[in-house]
């Protein structure tokens, strides 16, 4: 399978995700993404189209944090304790196409370890 086709079905995933998840100022979406170098994450309202809170390891607090199960655990435990900050206790997961294991399974349960509600 060629990497444009690859491409084309994770976005086709992204789009049948992003149907059924909507995030609201009471219930805002979190979104994360994990590239070869860095880990994203973002609180957004869609309602509004807002970006609440975000986090990201290009930051230099994060700086040797690496895209692994360790790097999003730590990234996960700290945008918890953020969007806390934020004042939002209930939130919906986009996982953004990728499978609900390894790294994504990691920063979601570090999401959870903050007594976050999904």
């Amino acid at each position: 399978m060629n990497l444009s086709k690859k491409k084309e079905l994770v976005q086709k995933r992204r789009w049948r995700i992003r149907k059924k998840v909507n995030g609201t100022p009471e219930r805002p979406r979190v979104a994360v993404r994990f590239t070869n170098k860095n880990i994203h994450a973002q609180c957004i309202d869609d309602l509004t189209s807002h970006t609440m809170t975000s986090l990201s390891t290009n930051l230099a607090e994060f700086k040797d944090v690496l895209p692994n199960l360790d790097g999003a655990k730590k990234l996960g435990s700290a945008f918890g304790l953020k969007i806390k900050e934020v004042g939002v206790n209930t939130i919906v997961f986009d996982r953004a196409g990728r499978k609900y294991h390894g790294c994504v399974k990691a920063f979601a349960d570090a999401l959870r370890e903050q007594k976050l509600e999904f």
